[in-house]
């Protein structure tokens, strides 16, 4: 019962903040179009066409979501992306983010609920930042365009500073986490 409290006291302090925000961008706007008015007709068509690209996409992520949710284990993602994996946990993070094509606001909800199933840190910064740099089609576009050597070179790069990435996040997160509790 003490749990749900603060649960729903979380939520609805949550909710505020996501008001605040959005309050904070529609100020920041006014006095940009203000400042800008020849833009308006620019921002309006953009913020559009992301509007009607979101209201068409997140359905069907939102239904995959629940099917993810339902239908795959919190002991299995613990066991291939949790602590427990070690680096193979970073490096399946790799590879299920660069399966997938489309937009990174569609890793987002993915990545929260991997999260709540207990994948470590460093494993959901790999899955979300191959999701944005790292797309096996986007892949063979660039080995066509750029060759097989710079395709190479970068996609290694890329995968090596992902894994830093996301072992130093996974730190900073842990220590900040270590004087939270001390101070706390």
């Amino acid at each position: 019962m003490k749990d749900n409290v603060k649960g729903k006291a979380k939520q609805k302090t949550q909710i505020v903040k996501d008001v605040i925000i959005l309050g904070i961008t529609v100020v920041i706007a006014i006095i940009l179009l203000s400042i800008f008015p020849y833009k308006k007709e620019a921002v309006v068509r953009t913020s559009w066409d992301f509007f009607v690209e979101m209201i068409l996409i997140l359905p069907a992520v939102m239904v995959l979501m629940g099917l993810f949710n339902v239908f795959v284990p919190n002991e299995m993602v613990v066991k291939y992306l949790g602590k427990s994996a070690g680096i193979k946990g970073v490096l399946l993070g790799i590879l299920l983010g660069a399966l997938p094509t489309g937009p990174l606001y569609v890793a987002f909800p993915m990545a929260s609920a991997l999260l709540k199933k207990g994948a470590k840190i460093s494993s959901i910064i790999a899955f979300l930042s191959a999701w944005a740099c790292i797309k096996i089609p986007q892949e063979m576009v660039e080995l066509q365009f750029l060759g097989a050597k710079f395709m190479a070179l970068r996609l290694i790069l890329t995968i090596i500073f992902v894994v830093v990435m996301g072992l130093v996040i996974e730190l900073l997160i842990a220590q900040s986490n270590r004087k939270l509790k001390k101070d706390g």
